[in-house]
């Protein structure tokens, strides 16, 4: 017994070192649970729509077609919304008229949610990126849903907290990071990096402009990186868009 027992801890030694040599700082780069889509209780594993059939009433199911707004900032926040199909963005409009951009939502996302908090009206306005499908639940109604079942208010209440974490990882992102790497971070996060081993197409009419504005920077500078990163290979183009690929990372792993 004894002669055997070294054996098997050098099989078992032999399997950790190469498990140790598969790149470990690749879910790194995504900060938040929700970008790494890693989590048990990300929203790639709940499905509310499972529970949004159970409601016989208070909600409505609309189509969108691309850049038609689903509502504006200073509407009576009196709904939540849920993307079944498509994108949405987020932009906010200042005293002064500056228009930014605060958010582009994917397939699965909730949106308008902080009328369950109080908030009276809405303090953006949101629009289709693409042709959409979105379920409007009306306050009432979503609200009852969260007390009366336990499990989507588990689920809800850990999709608004990773949805939180990714907002204060985009401030940190923007307080302590190049732009080049905002806009390198930004091409991940817009891909669903982590979520696929394949390059992805990012929305083919996702404009210089606002990726610009949502990285805090100039269209001219976004042309110059999008440039480099396609020269370096990180990126390329086709009749469907722009694929971004994994070597893409070594841009904000790199100090």
């Amino acid at each position: 017994m004894a002669a055997k027992h070294p054996v098997v801890t050098k099989k078992k030694s032999a399997g950790r070192e190469k498990a140790s040599l598969r790149p470990a700082a690749t879910p790194e780069v995504i900060v938040s649970p929700e970008e790494s889509g890693s989590p048990p209780t990300s929203p790639a594993v709940f499905d509310p729509r499972l529970l949004l059939k159970k409601l016989n009433g208070g909600k409505a199911r609309h189509q969108y077609q691309a850049n038609e707004r689903v509502f504006a900032q200073g509407d009576a926040a009196d709904a939540v919304f849920y993307i079944e199909r498509g994108k949405v963005k987020l932009t906010v409009v200042s005293n002064l008229g500056k228009e930014a951009v605060v958010a582009i939502l994917p397939e699965g996302s909730f949106f308008g949610e902080g009328c369950l908090a109080g908030q009276p009206l809405r303090m953006a306005t949101a629009s289709t990126v693409e042709p959409s499908t979105i379920t409007r639940v009306e306050k009432r109604t979503i609200a009852d849903q969260l007390h009366r079942e336990p499990e989507f208010a588990e689920r809800f209440l850990a999709y608004v907290l990773s949805r939180n974490i990714r907002m204060e990882a985009d401030l940190v992102d923007h307080l302590f990071n190049s732009s080049e790497k905002r806009l390198a971070r930004l091409l991940l996060l817009l891909a669903n990096f982590g979520h696929e081993s394949r390059p992805l197409p990012i929305v083919a009419n996702m404009s210089q402009e606002t990726l610009a504005e949502m990285i805090g920077t100039t269209r001219s500078r976004v042309s110059y990186f999008l440039n480099r990163f396609r020269d370096l290979g990180f990126i390329d183009y086709d009749s469907g868009g722009m694929h971004v690929h994994s070597s893409l990372v070594s841009v904000v792993l790199h100090d």
